[in-house]
Order: C-alpha cells, then sequence, then structure tokens
C-alpha cells in the first residue's frame, strides 16, 4: 500500500480489540505537529512478517495492533495540545500478559511513542529506542541481551 494512502480498519482482517484495557498511567507527552498528525492519520500496514505493527486512526483515536495476530494492544486518543499541534490526551493499553508483555507503565508509553514515531513516521527515534532498551533490559532474564536483539523483539525494527 503506498505511503500516501490511507489505512483503515478494513484494510486488515482479524483485527481483535483489546481484550484487557488498562487506562495508561503514563502517557507520551510529545507534541505533535499538524502535519505529523496528518501523517499518523494516514496509517500503518506492515509489509511484510518482519514488521509487528499495524496502524490506524478514526476520528482522534490511534489504534494499534500487533499485526501477526491482530490483538490490540493501544488505543491513544488525541487532542489539541496547549501552543498548537496535538498530543495525547489519553490512552488504554492491552493488560492481558498472553497479549502484550509491557513491563511498566513508563515502558508502555515509550513503545507507543516509538511505534508512532519510527514505525508510522519513520523517524530514527534514537533517544526512544535507548529508553526502551534501558527499560526492557531489567525485566529481561538475560540482562546480556544486545539492544538490536531487543528492538527487534518488540519493534521488528533493528537499530
Amino acid at each position: 500500500m503506498p505511503a500516501d494512502e490511507r489505512v483503515t480498519r478494513s484494510s486488515f482482517h482479524d483485527l481483535l480489540p483489546l481484550s484487557a484495557p488498562r487506562p495508561m498511567a503514563v502517557l507520551p507527552t510529545r507534541k505533535w505537529t499538524n502535519e505529523e498528525w496528518g501523517r499518523i492519520q494516514l496509517g500503518y500496514g506492515a509489509r511484510d512478517m518482519d514488521e509487528k505493527w499495524d496502524v490506524f486512526t478514526e476520528d482522534n483515536v490511534v489504534y494499534v495492533h500487533r499485526s501477526w495476530t491482530g490483538f490490540g494492544i493501544f488505543e491513544a486518543a488525541f487532542g489539541p495540545a496547549d501552543g498548537g499541534g496535538l498530543m495525547i490526551l489519553g490512552a488504554m493499553v492491552e493488560s492481558d500478559p498472553d497479549r502484550y508483555g509491557g513491563t511498566s507503565d513508563a515502558h508502555s508509553a515509550v513503545m507507543l511513542e516509538l511505534v508512532l514515531s519510527a514505525i508510522v513516521l519513520g523517524e530514527d527515534a534514537t533517544e526512544l529506542r535507548a529508553r526502551l532498551v534501558d527499560l526492557a533490559k531489567p525485566a529481561s532474564a538475560k540482562a546480556d541481551v544486545p539492544a538490536a536483539a531487543l528492538l527487534h523483539s518488540h519493534l521488528g525494527l533493528r537499530s
């Protein structure tokens, strides 16, 4: 699907809603420009088996699903930010550990922002990647797991 063609719920098959939604206590604090919001609204569909995320919007809500299972992982409501642009005003995260292994509220906030920044907008997001690795390592059974392996397992991205 071309990058400028909008992805919608009907672009995907077998999407499943969050089974155990929990309000996110920590939200990304980024202010998104109107241009970035326009790109986010186009969404993103995984292009191959290595990509892990499908993203689409309905009205002001962004839905983030795992591409292989169709499991809903995040639902984020965007609204006006002070000083212009948009920000996430509230979000829900999947709390069923069989569907999503978010290790903490901070981890989920970074993961949501990283999916939108790196996957949807195509940004480098180096700082977010480093924060995710820092947050994921203590929860890992193997403290010596390389950063690239953690990023690939969480995002489907290579560092």
